[in-house]
This record gives structure tokens, sequence and C-alpha cells, in this order.
């Protein structure tokens, strides 16, 4: 009786400990595939963002629900993905994603907090090397502007057509291009560690050196195939 009693003990540690190992891991992957569903619901998005646009990007960075709070002083942190166009040219098929990290503040007097999702379009090589490093500032490191709308790009400005990042969010249903000018954006090395099973460098799965796309990124993956399978500015 008391042998069983153990073993039961045993059985329903076992069982604990299984699962919140799954839980810790389901957390990034559910973050994974949470930017695929964010993106198609902007991509949907009439006069959104435009096709030829999206179509000349090198890389799609996803940051679903960052949340902006405080007062005196806004900080936004989020956490997110990103895909690249592989190969020497980046006009080959999209990368397995990486994790990444948007952090940043601005001085403004407001109170309470909003979720707000950003995509962020890396429009040419120069750009995307930016994106390999562990860690760099938008408009400092790499010129930055908020993304026009419509179905087509004819309308951006010049700064907006010579920016290397373009950037959009939705929040509260409203969508619009929006400046990140000065915001941090870096590698999430545990995220990736936990989604890939190893310590895994983000150029080294955006350069698309045979890594496999991992089951929560697919969805992300097959999305951007779907919507954009050629980049028209490398033609």
């Amino acid at each position: 009786m008391v042998r069983k009693r153990f073993c039961g003990l045993v059985l329903v540690l076992v069982v604990l400990a299984l699962a919140t190992s799954t839980s810790a891991k389901s957390k990034e992957e559910e973050r994974l595939e949470n930017t695929a569903t964010v993106l198609q619901e902007i991509l949907n998005i009439p006069d959104g963002i435009p096709q030829d646009l999206l179509d000349k990007a090198a890389c799609v960075l996803v940051v679903p629900s960052v949340k902006k709070a405080g007062f005196i002083v806004a900080v936004r942190v989020g956490k997110g993905a990103g895909s690249c166009r592989t190969g020497e040219k980046m006009d080959g098929p999209w990368s397995a994603p990486a994790m990444l990290e948007l952090g940043g503040g601005s001085v403004g007097f407001q109170a309470g907090g909003q979720a707000t999702d950003f995509v962020l379009l890396i429009m040419n090589p120069k750009g995307a090397k930016k994106l390999l490093e562990s860690k760099f500032t938008l408009g400092a490191d790499a010129s930055v502007s908020a993304g026009p709308k419509g179905r087509t790009a004819e309308a951006a400005t010049d700064a907006q057509m010579g920016a290397e990042i373009l950037t959009y969010s939705r929040s509260k249903g409203l969508f619009a291009g929006v400046s990140l000018e000065g915001a941090p954006l870096s590698q999430d090395g545990d995220a990736n560690q936990k989604i890939y099973g190893k310590r895994i460098e983000a150029k080294d799965i955006l350069l698309g050196a045979g890594e496999p796309v991992p089951a929560a990124g697919k969805p992300l993956v097959d999305l951007l195939t779907s919507k954009s399978p050629k980049n028209i500015s490398a033609q």
C-alpha cells in the first residue's frame, strides 16, 4: 500500500514537472504564433500596408501587444519575432523566425496603459544588416520613418521611401504609420534558445543557414510566403 502511494506521488511529481516545462515553452510558442495572427489581421486592413512595400521588404518584424504604461514618462516594452528573405541578394524564401525585443521610452503626460501591435518593414539589405547585430537603435543606427498607408506607396514621401525601416502600429482598432525613432531593437537570446532548443544567434537564424522552421513559427513564415513570395526590389 505504501509502495503504491509512493509510486503515485512520484507519478504526480513527474507530471507536474513536465507540465511546468511544457508551460514555459508554450509561452514562447504562443508569442511566436501570435505574431502570425497579428500580421494576418493587419495585412487584411483595407488601405493598410501597401502591397508594393511589402513586396520590396527584406525583412518583416511583428511585435504584438506592446504595453505602454506610465505617468509623466511613457515606456514601451514588447517582444516579437521577425523573418528575412534569404539569399545573397535577399531574394530567396523567408527564413525561420528569430525572437526579438523592442524597447524604449518617451516623455509625455500620460496615465493608464494601452496595448499596441507593431509591424516593422526592413526595406533594404543595409537595414537588414543592422537587424543582424545583437542590438541597435532605430533612427540612430538605421533610418526609420512612419510607414505610408494605402493600396500602393504612390503617396509616400521621399523621407519614407528613403528610410531603411518603415514602422506601423495598431492600437484600439486604429492602424497608422508611427515613428519609433530612439527605440532599441535587440535579439531575445533566451526566447530563441527555448524555441530552437539551443543557444543560437538571431543572425544565424535570419540568414537562412539551414535552420529549420519550428512548428510555432510555421504560420508566420507561411503567411509571408503567401502574401509576398517574391522580392520585387531584387529583380
